[in-house]
């Protein structure tokens, strides 16, 4: 990574479970994106101790301080325009249009990283409890000026289940 470049921390559907693997795969990062289901407030409280944090609400995120946050967000990082959704399906913009170098999104539980016209497709899975028999994952956006290097990360071991 560039001298020039920031390390993104990418998180989804905690649903109100932060665990201890989380905390340290994300501590380092320069900012926290988490992409909704976060499930309890304290959870980006205790995100906010290691960077700052963009986050959006999921479908579970009906009560509480978590039913404030907003249903998307944009954020620039390191002079990449980011945008959070939810769910991909409720995706309702033209990301390369709108000049959009990632789309973040959570819901499905399955760690995803494609590109389609130079746009960065980016889901990391999820980090709280196991659903579905999915991995529990989380993800790492490496932010610099040639570009955007995204890498899931698994939590799976002592405690992950």
């Amino acid at each position: 990574m560039s001298d020039s470049g920031i390390r993104v921390g990418v998180i989804s559907d905690t649903h109100g479970l932060l665990r201890p693997e989380a905390l340290v795969a994300l501590r380092g990062c320069d900012h926290i994106l988490h992409a909704g289901d976060v499930g309890d407030a304290s959870i980006l409280e205790s995100l906010r101790r290691i960077a700052p944090v963009t986050a959006i609400r999921g479908n579970i995120d009906q009560r509480g301080l978590c039913a404030a946050l907003p249903a998307t967000e944009t954020v620039v990082l390191d002079g990449h325009l980011l945008y959070l959704v939810h769910s991909i399906d409720d995706l309702d913009l033209n990301p390369a249009a709108a000049g959009i170098a990632a789309v973040v999104y959570g819901h499905s539980h399955q760690a995803a990283i494609y590109w389609e016209r130079d746009v960065l497709y980016f889901n990391p899975g999820s980090a709280g409890p196991r659903r579905f028999g999915l991995p529990i994952t989380l993800g790492v956006l490496e932010c610099t000026s040639t570009g955007l290097r995204p890498q899931i990360l698994s939590l799976e071991g002592a405690g992950a289940e």
